[in-house]
């Protein structure tokens, strides 16, 4: 924009007019600067104008020429001289104005994708509009969005971002439909035929937007007919930098404490962004990588999002369940900080509705579920003993919670118990105060006859076990041998059977020797330290007077007391007091 050229010594003198102005005023910063651009100091200021905590000093007649809003307020006034105004409700406020103001003035300005919009309504507000004057900031501005700010994607989108400051004018200027209009188009067109590198650089675009703008963004996209991985990566992508420190951050860097109050202004404002993503995920279940949910379900449990926000996630991970790996459970389980474990309720619920889903189809399609599992369900069974091997090692984990994810999977699905005893021997190991109860409930989700040779052998060892549990397996070995024995055709097999049950035979009998030989030394021990101390007690006692004990007296005391008579028929106790008891009784040593 231009102006026509004034003479340098009046403009000198003009701004320097100004400016001593001002500074005999209230001193703002905005008048500071209005100093340096108002020139027209040959007839002194009669206006002040207020927005927020600025002021501008100005000449009616400069801005009534272009502002009809203004000229009305001027003639309006009950004050026969009106010489203040406050025009704070300005959209744009300070910085709009100031840039309406130099329009009236004439001098030059520019006009770019980031102020444009915030003119355009200011210009409106203050009816700068050619009905009023010819070529005026209303026209100009239109001018710009229609010619330069809305003809690519990225002006589209900042023209769009600056419009969240100037609602509901810039709605009823029709800029906000008109942004959204070219950016949906756009960025359809650039995720069929992308113009640069790399191709989803557009979705880099859209997360600057606010939560409301993107809802619109997307919501037209997919009127026009967008692809499902379309939207997907445009969501993805704002997600990871809406909530930044949530979805990308697992190493719980700058993430705000769990133990922060639930309506805080920080929760409640990333609670409400994250429940609007998943109002805008795509209807398709298997349109987000399995890691990308776990993620987002993950922000909703330590949200405290609604019930109904992660009732949607669940499902959504369960439909893709198959995809997910040991990692995405465990990034799903774990609080930010890594130490502590949540609920793992969604954990349960995501499984038990993946297994309900694997048995409808099954049975739909006329098979039985018992006898043979899908393959999916198989690598389901797998990645879920393996992450309780992971889990097993926390102190918080109750039985009742370990029992009840690994009883999700059905037996069947399991080829062997391997990778769940694995679990269940670590869970046993981190847990070493249960009691033998408490170790066969843990052990009751394993079935032992489905263990391999090598997961026996190990059991047959294991000290942390249950007893009923080695005993399993020892007897499923000899149901084996008596099987192969009977079937002629498989002899060999029978032998190598038997040479394993051999080795597991002999390696509980060792163990069981092992511990007699144990028994018996202590025992030994402790009867040398008896008799060491007898001895002590017998020299104590021969030195004090008393008779010293023999082994035979010893001996036929403990015999007396043993009497297999005393109460029978052959008991004494009747006989006569007469008996001379002084002569004494022959005794033979003899043992004929």
């Amino acid at each position: 924009m231009s102006t026509p050229a004034l003479n340098p010594r009046r403009r000198s003198l003009a701004m320097e007019r100004t400016g001593s102005l001002a500074m005999e005023g209230t001193g703002s910063l905005a008048m500071e600067r209005t100093g340096q651009w108002v020139f027209s100091q040959d007839i002194p200021t009669d206006i002040i104008v207020q927005v927020g905590d600025s002021t501008f000093s100005l000449h009616k007649f400069m801005l009534v020429a272009k502002s009809n809003y203004i000229r009305k307020l001027i003639l309006e006034s009950k004050e026969s001289d009106l010489g203040r105004i406050d025009l704070s409700n300005i959209p744009g406020g300070v910085e709009a104005f100031e840039k309406a103001a130099k329009f009236c003035y004439g001098v030059n300005f520019e006009i770019t994708v980031h102020n444009v919009a915030a003119l355009r309504c200011a210009a409106e507000y203050l009816q700068m509009t050619d009905k009023f004057c010819e070529n005026n900031l209303a026209n100009r501005t239109e001018d710009f969005l229609c010619q330069v700010a809305l003809t690519n994607l990225s002006g589209a989108v900042i023209v769009l971002k600056t419009c969240e400051e100037l609602l509901p004018m810039a709605i009823d200027l029709n800029i906000v439909q008109r942004s959204v209009d070219v950016i949906s188009t756009k960025a359809c067109y650039e995720a069929t035929f992308p113009s640069r590198t790399p191709p989803n650089w557009w979705t880099d675009e859209l997360s600057i937007l606010d939560i409301s703008s993107f809802q619109k963004v997307i919501t037209s996209m997919r009127s026009r007919g967008a692809k499902t991985l379309t939207m997907a990566s445009a969501l993805i992508t704002y997600a990871e930098r809406s909530l930044r420190d949530l979805v990308r951050d697992q190493s719980g860097n700058g993430i705000r404490s769990s133990s922060d109050p639930e309506n805080s202004e920080w929760r409640i404002q990333q609670r409400e962004l994250l429940e609007c993503i998943v109002t805008l995920l795509p209807s398709e279940k298997a349109a987000f990588p399995v890691s990308f949910l776990c993620s987002i379900l993950r922000c909703a449990i330590f949200l405290k999002a609604s019930t109904s926000c992660k009732n949607e996630l669940e499902k959504r991970i369960s439909a893709v369940l198959e995809h997910v790996t040991v990692d995405d459970l465990l990034v799903l389980s774990f609080t930010y900080d890594g130490e502590s474990l949540f609920d793992l309720e969604s954990v349960r619920k995501v499984i038990s509705e993946f297994v309900s889903k694997e048995k409808s189809v099954d049975v739909f399609n006329g098979g039985n579920f018992r006898e043979v599992s899908s393959a999916s369900m198989q690598r389901i069974a797998r990645t879920v003993d393996t992450y309780l091997g992971e889990i097993a090692n926390y102190a918080a984990l109750s039985i009742s919670k370990f029992n009840g994810i690994a009883n999700l999977v059905p037996k069947d699905a399991r080829r062997n118990d391997d990778d769940l005893y694995r679990a269940i021997d670590i869970y046993l190991k981190s847990h070493p105060n249960l009691d033998e109860i408490e170790r066969e409930k843990v052990c009751s989700s394993m079935d032992p006859l489905k263990l391999s040779y090598e997961a026996r052998v190990h059991a047959s060892q294991n000290k942390r076990l249950p007893v009923q549990i080695v005993l399993h397996a020892l007897y499923y070995d000899q149901l084996k041998l008596r099987s192969a024995a009977n079937d002629h055709g498989s002899l060999p097999e029978a032998v190598a059977i038997r040479g394993q049950m051999q080795t597991d035979v002999s390696l509980v009998k060792e163990n069981e020797a092992l511990k007699s030989e144990l028994m018996k030394m202590k025992m030994y021990i402790s009867d040398l330290q008896k008799n060491s101390n007898n001895a002590t007690t017998s020299r104590s006692s021969t030195s004090n007077g008393m008779p010293k004990k023999t082994f035979f007296s010893s001996m036929s005391k403990t015999l007396g007391k043993l009497n297999p008579f005393k109460h029978g028929s052959k008991d004494t106790s009747h006989l006569d007091d007469e008996v001379d008891l002084t002569k004494p009784r022959k005794r033979r040593f003899s043992v004929s």
